[in-house]
């Protein structure tokens, strides 16, 4: 079932939902050659803690980091550890933040010193992609046009979507309904209604879709090795348009 929030409860997402902005964005600024994943996470909890809420992560099914940090190859839910960054790298931080009973949930892509033009324009269509399908999340919409936008912008620059991991919606809890898949034709799936909340997070590889989970039971890989980017933002369905909820400048 897709909740409708209430306007009490969209506006208890609203501190959540910037303070999950503030710290993607904080550590964003914090990624340079030579600093670890795990350092970077121990920043990262320093920083939440002393914002006065909680890593929506640390803990969840297990999870032992407070935010996920997956580099190159790795595609979502990266453990941090030893593995430093290094020039050319691209850094995918993903934070979710719970405070007060709700969740905001937002990630990332960052290029450290990355020179490869085929690297930058998987960024930059991973970003495009996440806006395209931000576009089709207004009241009237089927679900499905949100999925498809992201296909859409994905394929048209070459680039495959992750299909075995999808959006979601969010609320009171970190992953609601519905899910959200990067792919499919419009037009299908649930209407669209105001007030709903999603967390949408496309997810694009350079080579092929397939991709699958190391030994440490988190960390996902592609199979062929190559490169994958991931971008993310909590977005309140409206009447004309989204609000984008992880934006902690609004």
């Amino acid at each position: 079932m897709i909740t409708t929030k209430t306007s009490e409860e969209i506006e208890k997402m609203r501190s959540p939902c910037r303070t999950a902005g503030l710290v993607r964005e904080t550590l964003a600024d914090m990624l340079r050659p030579g600093i670890t994943t795990a350092s970077l996470d121990e920043e990262a909890e320093a920083l939440i803690s002393s914002l006065g809420v909680r890593s929506a992560f640390k803990g969840y099914h297990g999870y032992p980091g407070s935010v996920c940090i997956s580099v190159n190859e790795e595609v979502v839910h990266g453990l941090p550890g030893s593995r430093r960054i290094d020039m050319g790298d691209i850094v995918s931080l993903d934070v979710g933040i719970l405070e007060n009973g709700f969740y905001g949930d937002t990630a990332v892509t960052v290029m450290v010193g990355v020179s490869d033009l085929n690297i930058m324009r998987l960024v930059e269509t991973t970003r495009l992609a996440l806006y395209a399908g931000i576009a089709h999340a207004r009241a009237g919409q089927r679900l499905s046009d949100i999925s498809n936008a992201i296909e859409q912008t994905a394929s048209s620059a070459g680039f495959s979507v992750v299909r075995d991991f999808v959006g979601h919606g969010i609320g009171r809890q970190l992953h609601e309904d519905p899910q959200i898949p990067n792919y499919g034709p419009p037009g299908r799936g649930p209407m669209l209604a105001e007030g709903m909340t999603l967390a949408i997070e496309p997810m694009l590889n350079m080579g092929l879709a397939a991709v699958k989970v190391l030994q440490d039971g988190w960390t996902v890989v592609t199979r062929d090795s190559l490169p994958s980017a991931h971008f993310e933002h909590t977005v309140l369905v409206g009447r004309l348009d989204a609000q984008v909820l992880t934006d902690f400048s609004c």
